[in-house]
């Protein structure tokens, strides 16, 4: 199972925890920085992860930065990402279950690494429940 993960130095420490979490589950993880706490632009982290989602390359990914909205932002201009910002547990489930959210957003600066693992478990286990929700979730694909 392959992975793609991403941050901006607000999101470094949070996602260095991510990444454990996630090759402790047996995902092979590709991580395309940030690699440190030094200030750096967080579109150039999001677009990677995005670009790479939209392309099929990878089923899923994980984006955090300091708040998470800016990387929602950035990564939901890709055509096919469904970017769900997720600083809890029932955001979580429901952008999975109803919205089909293929990348992971969290708030670096918001959120610990107890829920952070509980976010992650989660959405990964969450299934798309279909039905009603297909027809929007496709109406999203294709704006």
């Amino acid at each position: 199972m392959k992975f793609i993960i991403g941050s901006d130095h607000g999101g470094y420490a949070l996602k260095e925890q991510v990444r454990g979490i996630l090759e402790s589950l047996g995902y092979a993880v590709e991580d395309v920085g940030c690699h440190g706490e030094d200030s750096v632009d967080y579109p150039r982290f999001g677009k990677e992860v995005a670009a790479r989602v939209a392309s099929g390359e990878f089923p899923r990914g994980c984006l955090i930065c300091g708040s998470g909205v800016g990387m929602s932002i950035m990564a939901n201009r890709f055509q096919g990402v469904r970017a769900a910002l997720c600083n809890d547990l029932y955001t979580a489930i429901l952008s999975r279950r109803h919205n089909n959210a293929n990348i992971l957003v969290m708030g670096g600066r918001l959120i610990g690494s107890e829920l952070a693992k509980e976010i992650v478990t989660t959405w990964l286990r969450t299934p798309f429940e279909g039905g009603r929700h297909e027809r929007r979730v496709a109406q999203l694909d294709n704006l």
